[in-house]
């Protein structure tokens, strides 16, 4: 129900409430009449003496009369009779007579009674009308009562939306840029024999701009969009999915040439046969219709459907092959080049102080997507208020780049020195090693500080935006995420929970490598697990209802592996931080002085450099940046998080 006929029906009840009211008022304070003989009634009428003031009121053969005695006291008479008192009776004519004589005559119009009686009744019919068919409205969910097969859809026009607003996907543009054509001329293709693709399936992370490139698209070509979302096709009512299709491509047929835009479209467009029973499936049927309209009897040449997705991999197969969803562009998350153009695309409208070098954040932060930069631009923003500075800064990026990380810092947090101490030596432990191991990332920072859930955490920067991981790297990263671990055995001599997250990631990657990617001589060059999601109906159907593709003996192989690549690890680990105990030291006391240590401090470290030379150096730092606040940092933040 609208705003507009909730106004409405409140109006309405107010009516019938004042209604009512007025009603019982008008009961409540009506004068109660004492009803009498004829022969008494005439006889108080005739001695108007005994009385100041006498009303009568004659209603056809009713006859009531007011006496007033004095002040504010009344009598109230009525005459039991009837056929005395036909307005022509000659008594009555008397008591016309009487007006003189203190006594009123009023005679009601035969008419009045019953055009009043009449008014009321029909007001009273239409107002239980009017509010019976607010009530059928409101049932109905917003209107009518067989708008439940109306489809969702939003329709917008003119759209402002630019493939200049898109930024970081120059191969994607080049693809859309096409359909832009089509839409815009496509005499020039038919000419040519080309058929303007039925669909265009943009695939990719979350956060990666697929909505952003739809509307784009239609604001490119000038087209109405129409967009949707795959959860509302489906409801609780058998057939409503099918119906709200039809009634979307019976609405873009009208306003053709258009795009179609459904968001999340594996909301319902799942693979079909991935149930168990024979049951009617309402998704299932939204699909069937999706399928025909798309590319079944009728021709939609003016219409091309675009969806997004995450899940490509459990989409119906029907609805991927050519005559449907032609094209399937793929959205990745954006190389350093494509995050630098999205930084500077979000930092258009926001004040940004001159010494940052979008170029610099952008190789740092290798792995964020659209989402995440404009997210890292806004919590920047928020910084930089909340220190009531004029200007967005270095210092407000990288606080923000941690920020969308892994959340804020909780420099409240009451920490005793033991816990300090035991977090300074996990956390150096992660920097020696991975400043020791060939492989890995140069480390960016290392805090002790709180943030998130973690007590403190160490941070590489990766040099390249490398898509490929060697098994050199991937054996380097376990050895440096065990470095917290191994250092509490060193030093504490005890273990805590602190590593639980190290564990569960070594754990994670070790399998991959060994049931994945084929990096076990022992187990060869066979893929044991997958990536595949998993449906119930069709393991049953073609798999036996088993999940696994091996045996109990190669289950228990890939467990002998997977402990060997993190043991060798471990002792690899143990030897390193073991030869390297006084940068150990130094590191972990550098930390408990100063929370947070950065990239030339740790390579200072690893130099050899005592912990009051480092000391030293971060105070005249601090002095210096005090001394010139835009001075550009000179240790950018981190894009991995090592625990």
């Amino acid at each position: 129900m609208n705003k507009k006929t909730k106004t409405i029906v409140w109006v309405v009840i107010a009516i019938l409430i004042i209604a009512l009211l007025g009603i019982l008022f008008s009961q409540v304070i009506a004068p109660k009449y004492k009803e009498v003989s004829d022969t008494v009634f005439y006889e108080k009428v005739m001695n108007t003496e005994a009385y100041e003031k006498v009303e009568i009121q004659v209603d056809g053969y009713n006859v009531e009369a007011t006496f007033k005695i004095s002040g504010n006291k009344y009598e109230y008479y009525k005459a039991t009779g009837q056929s005395k008192y036909d307005p022509l009776n000659p008594d009555i004519q008397d008591w016309r007579n009487l007006g003189s004589k203190k006594c009123e005559v009023f005679f009601a119009d035969p008419n009045a009674g019953s055009v009043w009686s009449t008014v009321i009744s029909f007001g009273g019919i239409v107002l239980v009308a009017i509010v019976f068919w607010l009530i059928m409205r409101s049932a109905a969910g917003g209107g009518k009562v067989m708008n439940v097969g109306k489809t969702k859809a939003h329709v917008q026009s003119n759209l402002k939306v630019r493939f200049s607003d898109v930024a970081g996907a120059e191969e994607e543009k080049e693809e859309l840029q096409e359909v832009v054509e089509f839409l815009k001329t496509p005499k020039k293709f038919s000419d040519l024999g080309a058929r303007i693709p039925r669909g265009v399936l943009l695939v990719g992370p979350p956060g990666t701009g697929k909505t952003l490139f739809a509307k784009a698209v239609a604001g490119e070509a000038g087209v109405p969009f129409f967009s949707v979302s795959g959860s509302d096709f489906v409801e609780m009512y058998v057939g409503v999915g099918a119906a709200r299709v039809r009634d979307l491509f019976d609405m873009a047929k009208k306003n053709q040439p258009c795009i179609i835009f459904v968001d999340e479209i594996d909301a319902v467009g799942r693979r079909r046969g991935a149930g168990l029973g024979g049951g009617h499936d309402e998704r299932e049927q939204t699909l069937n219709q999706i399928l025909v309209q798309m590319d079944g009897f009728e021709t939609n040449e003016g219409i091309i459907v675009m969806a997004a997705t995450n899940r490509a991999d459990i989409l119906d197969p029907a609805l991927l092959r050519p005559g449907r969803f032609d094209r399937q562009i793929n959205v990745n998350l954006p190389d350093v080049k494509g995050r630098e153009q999205i930084l500077k695309v979000h930092a258009r409208n926001k004040p940004i102080a001159p010494d940052v070098n979008f170029k610099t954040v952008a190789r740092i932060t290798a792995g964020f997507s659209g989402a995440d930069l404009a997210n890292l631009l806004n919590e920047a923003a928020i910084l930089a208020a909340r220190a009531n500075k004029k200007l967005i800064g270095n210092i407000e990026l990288y606080d923000g780049i941690n920020k969308v990380l892994m959340g804020p810092q909780k420099k409240s947090r009451v920490v005793t020195e033991s816990d300090k101490r035991c977090t300074a030596y996990h956390e150096a432990g992660h920097a020696v090693l991975a400043c020791l191991c060939k492989h890995c990332d140069p480390v960016h920072e290392v805090s002790i500080i709180p943030r998130g859930r973690a007590a403190g955490y160490t941070m590489t920067r990766p040099e390249t935006d490398d898509n490929d991981v060697s098994y050199n790297k991937l054996v380097d990263n376990i050895c440096m995420s065990l470095g917290g671990r191994v250092a509490e055995e060193l030093v504490i001599k005890d273990v805590t929970t602190g590593a639980s997250a190290d564990i569960q990631h070594v754990s994670a990657l070790a399998r991959r490598m060994v049931t994945q990617w084929g990096m076990s001589d022992k187990l060869g060059l066979v893929a044991y697990d997958s990536d595949q999601p998993v449906f119930m109906g069709m393991e049953y159907e073609y798999g036996g209802g088993t999940r696994n593709g091996y045996s109990q003996k190669t289950a228990a192989d890939i467990d002998d592996e997977v402990r060997r690549l993190i043991s060798s690890a471990h002792e690899r680990a143990v030897k390193l931080l073991t030869e390297n105990r006084s940068i150990l030291d130094n590191m972990s006391r550098v930390l408990v002085e100063k929370e947070t240590i950065y990239t030339e401090e740790v390579g200072m470290l690893m130099e050899g450099k005592t912990y009051l030379e480092v000391i030293e150096f971060m105070d005249q730092q601090d002095e210096s940046r005090r001394a010139n606040p835009f001075k550009t940092a000179t240790n950018p933040t981190s894009d991995h998080l090592a625990e």
